[in-house]
């Protein structure tokens, strides 16, 4: 368990393959003020696990922020069954064998919002994610709208098709397939108040943790969308 503040840290898990690529996985964890834990993109469950997470507090609410991140869910719901699940549509729409709780939509006002800021990324019919922003330890959460992986991870031919793709650390983006997808107006719209959160570090499924300059990453990160021009 790594710790990004007081009440925030961060659980790796074992690599998925996606792609043929192996995908690391990552939950983040937050303790909140009334000392309740909010677990993001649960990685998959061991009793041991279990035991550490249950030393920090009652796990209350299991998030699903977009619909990749979702192959461990049911576990964690089955251990904890009187925590709250969450999801975006599209998750929610790939899982009907889950209960849900409630969805992540633009206008859905979450329980955790004293502790947590949200904000759902559109713009593609064919991803969308939930991004959060942890505001005591300025922390940016994401999945797969940035991905910042090490180039050693990967053996030479693959770490070629993560060059193409565009994530390899330091310079980690969105997916090029994906970034295709998006309508650029709407994404800027979502980067600029991301960007107005003034997060200091940004913590992904998928990579190399921010810890330091979180806002110039952001930016680089999202070139391709040319903000700056956008803004003049």
């Amino acid at each position: 368990m790594h710790s990004l503040g007081k009440k925030i840290s961060y659980i790796d898990g074992d690599s998925v393959r996606f792609y043929t690529l192996p995908y690391t996985t990552r939950m983040v964890v937050i303790r909140l003020a009334d000392g309740s834990l909010w677990l993001h993109s649960p990685i998959q469950f061991t009793s041991d696990l279990a035991k550490q997470i249950d030393a920090l507090g009652e796990v209350r609410y299991l998030v699903a922020p977009n619909k990749l991140h979702h192959l461990f869910l049911k576990d964690w719901q089955q251990h904890y069954p009187s925590a709250l699940v969450f999801g975006t549509e599209q998750v929610c729409q790939k899982r009907p064998d889950i209960h849900f709780n409630g969805v992540l939509t633009a206008d859905w006002v979450p329980p955790w919002r004293d502790d947590i800021s949200q904000l759902l990324f559109t713009g593609s019919k064919v991803m969308q994610e939930c991004v959060f922003f942890h505001r005591s330890s300025r922390t940016l959460i994401v999945t797969d709208l940035i991905e910042n992986f090490q180039a050693h991870s990967f053996t030479p031919i693959k770490r070629l098709l993560a060059k193409i793709a565009d994530v390899l650390a330091p310079n980690g983006k969105m997916p090029i397939d994906w970034r295709l997808t998006f309508k650029k107006p709407i994404a800027r719209q979502h980067l600029q108040q991301i960007i107005d959160w003034q997060p200091e570090k940004i913590v992904m499924a998928h990579g190399e943790v921010i810890e330091e300059q979180a806002v110039t990453f952001l930016k680089s990160s999202f070139s391709w969308l040319n903000l700056s021009s956008s803004t003049k």
